[in-house]
């Protein structure tokens, strides 16, 4: 086996700070909120007028994205894509770029987002005074220490890595496809051949709204005691919210398959409750009253304009209450063309469940394997690149 050597963090790559000068029309701001266990989760265009003081960085292919705030939350990305000209970084986010001589960009990042490094960086987080658990690149990062592989026994263990990752990324483009074409069969079905018959009404006339409410901050733990809590928008994922807390003093309950919206600035995010839930109060529950939970779904996803206005310019922090949800106006389809669209769409949403199941099985996978390979318990020497 190939020997491993002592280093830190520090000395296999560098925080970058270059600020963006350029005078786009166009950019794309990347917040913490946007990145998510790998993955850059949005790249939209806004006007670049509208860019904030706390977008100002720049970065490029092979640097890696790290949320300074709560480790846990997994707010990190790996950029695998050249085009990154326009994009900008929240300053939240360190720009962590490998000294390629040393480490390979994707090695690295398997270090960064290991779950013993992550459990020790918010361990650090939470030591620190200030609002929110914080962590820096030289005051905890840099001074971490790690036992390091030569590049050739790196490489090996980044193709077993991808193997794992490459499924996952299948999983995901599938999920994206079948949420794609959910959304163009609702355009067709309630857009392109609406009918003037159809009644007009509001949201409550569809689904059972639940307002969050936050259990005492006492209750909180990481440990898996009580019932899984979600505090706000800060957990979603792509579809799915991300496990963080539990609270053994849960006040507002969202059931299995609820639709969850942040009902706080941004106003209108969506997921999927995964299993039933304590929400606070930055999160709505959204149940269909009758057995149409896919249609309502995909009429919330029809519904964005609508809930963007309640994050309308000149609003420090954007949010909706129970009576504007209740009272938003919508289009009801007859009956029977509901059921037929439920019938096609809710087959589509259970394999989208089915394959974020299983892809949460793979990364219980790839975080064991990736202990295993990062302590160098696992011969790589023989494996075939």
């Amino acid at each position: 086996m190939a020997e491993w050597n002592k280093t830190t963090i520090g000395e296999l790559c560098d925080s970058i700070s270059n600020t963006y000068h350029a005078k786009d029309a166009e950019v794309v701001l990347v917040n913490t909120s946007d990145v998510l266990d790998g993955k850059v989760l949005s790249h939209n265009y806004t006007p670049n007028r509208n860019l904030k003081g706390q977008f100002k960085k720049t970065f490029i292919k092979d640097d890696i994205l790290y949320s300074e705030i709560r480790p846990a939350n997994r707010r990190f990305a790996f950029i695998d894509f050249d085009d990154t000209g326009r994009y900008i970084a929240s300053t939240k986010l360190m720009v962590i770029r490998a000294r390629k001589d040393k480490i390979r960009p994707k090695f690295l990042f398997a270090i960064l987002k290991s779950n013993e490094i992550v459990l020790q960086l918010q361990h650090l987080a939470e030591t620190r005074s200030g609002t929110f658990p914080q962590i820096t690149f030289s005051s905890e990062l840099a001074p971490m220490e790690i036992n390091l592989p030569d590049l050739e026994t790196q490489d090996r263990i980044v193709t077993i890595l991808d193997a794992v990752d490459g499924k996952l990324n299948a999983n995901s483009v599938i999920n994206n496809n079948l949420q794609a074409q959910a959304q163009a069969i609702y355009e067709d079905m309630f857009s392109a051949h609406a009918s003037d018959a159809w009644a007009q009404g509001t949201l409550s006339d569809i689904a059972e709204i639940i307002m969050g409410q936050s259990p005492s901050g006492d209750s909180y733990n990481e440990n898996g005691n009580g019932m899984v809590f979600f505090q706000g928008r800060a957990e979603f994922g792509t579809r799915f919210p991300t496990i963080r807390l539990y609270t053994t003093e849960p006040k507002r309950i969202a059931k299995e398959n609820d639709v969850l919206m942040s009902v706080r600035a941004p106003v209108g995010d969506l997921n999927i409750a995964h299993e039933d839930c304590c929400i606070g109060r930055g999160l709505g529950a959204l149940r269909a009253k009758t057995n149409h939970q896919s249609f309502l779904l995909y009429t919330l996803f029809a519904l964005q304009p609508q809930l963007n206005v309640f994050n309308g310019e000149g609003t420090v922090f954007g949010s909706i209450n129970r009576d504007a949800l209740n009272r938003l106006p919508l289009v009801i389809p007859f009956s029977e063309v509901i059921d037929r669209f439920e019938k096609i769409v809710a087959p589509m949403d259970a394999a989208i469940r089915a394959n974020h199941d299983e892809s949460c099985r793979l990364i219980a996978l790839r975080d064991t394997l990736l202990a295993k390979l990062m302590g160098g318990e696992i011969d790589v020497s023989e494996v075939e690149i």
